[in-house]
């Protein structure tokens, strides 16, 4: 029995985004495609492999059962592929400190199993020295926070910041706000302390970090509060602006910039892309 390598990779796109519409965006193809691929596989393996309702997409219990195996299938093509290249192709990525959030295993677990022989780089900074690297040509795409008044790229999804802090973080009424923050060249730093200073109220930097890491463990151990994207908001943590009184902070955008034009490449950070979309921050 032979299979469509194509079909294979729609059905494992489907059932990692749940969804035909995401599925497609990533195959930079219509929904209508997808669902014809994934039918030819079906009628070719002699079961469901999808269940798919108006308001749901899910595995069957056939379906989850080949899906191990469709991974090693679409990984074995990919080898005998990457065994005819002179190199290996590479892709230099990088996602800033502020997008970069808990998913992202999950996120470079797709991007691998969409191209196995793709050499991924990842570099993770602040978004306006992610731009910088960009526009000199260091990177071949960044998935960035958008800077200032820019209006160029690709628009991934909303990004919502709020005021974090430890669960049990006592703030005594009168003090001025202990912010952990990174380094003052970081644009949401500046939005924040601009928003409190508009708001009228104090606050010290008590703690500086080098990455979001290290800020995300400080905000945990209860040093400070930080103004942090929801979706990079370490586990634990409670949003408590409403309970303070502080400024609501302005929504921003998570946008993506490429140059690159090879297919392989452009269908992996497709994919990539596709789950930015997916992921949804709270509404509250």
């Amino acid at each position: 029995m032979a299979l469509d390598v194509d079909a294979v990779q729609a059905f494992v796109l489907v059932a990692d985004l749940q969804s035909f519409t995401r599925a497609a965006e990533a195959l930079d193809t219509s929904q209508a495609a997808v669902s014809v691929k994934l039918k030819r596989l079906e009628d070719r393996l002699g079961a469901k492999l999808i269940e798919r309702t108006p308001r749901l997409v899910r595995l069957s219990s056939r379906g989850a059962a080949f899906l191990g195996v469709a991974r090693e299938f679409i990984a074995a093509h990919e080898r005998a592929v990457a065994g005819l290249a002179a190199a290996p192709q590479r892709l230099s990525l990088g996602i800033s400190d502020h997008v970069a959030g808990p998913e992202l295993p999950v996120l470079l677990a797709r991007l691998h199993a969409y191209e196995p022989s793709l050499v991924i780089e990842v570099q993770i900074d602040a978004s306006r020295h992610l731009l910088d690297a960009f526009e000199r040509g260091a990177l071949d795409a960044a998935i960035i926070r958008r800077e200032d008044d820019r209006r160029d790229g690709e628009v991934l999804a909303p990004e919502r910041f709020g005021w974090f802090a430890a669960a049990g973080y006592e703030h005594r009424q009168g003090d001025a706000i202990r912010l952990a923050s990174l380094a003052p060249s970081c644009g949401v730093r500046n939005i924040a302390t601009r928003a409190l200073d508009a708001a009228g109220i104090g606050w010290t930097e008590v703690f500086v970090g080098g990455g979001m890491a290290a800020v995300s463990a400080a905000v945990s151990a209860g040093l400070a509060i930080a103004a942090l994207a929801y979706r990079v908001a370490p586990i634990g943590t409670v949003e408590v602006g409403e309970r303070l009184g502080l400024p609501a902070l302005p929504v921003s955008e998570i946008v993506l910039h490429s140059t690159l034009t090879d297919a392989r490449s452009r269908g992996a950070l497709r994919t990539l892309a596709a789950a930015f979309r997916e992921h949804r921050a709270p509404t509250t």
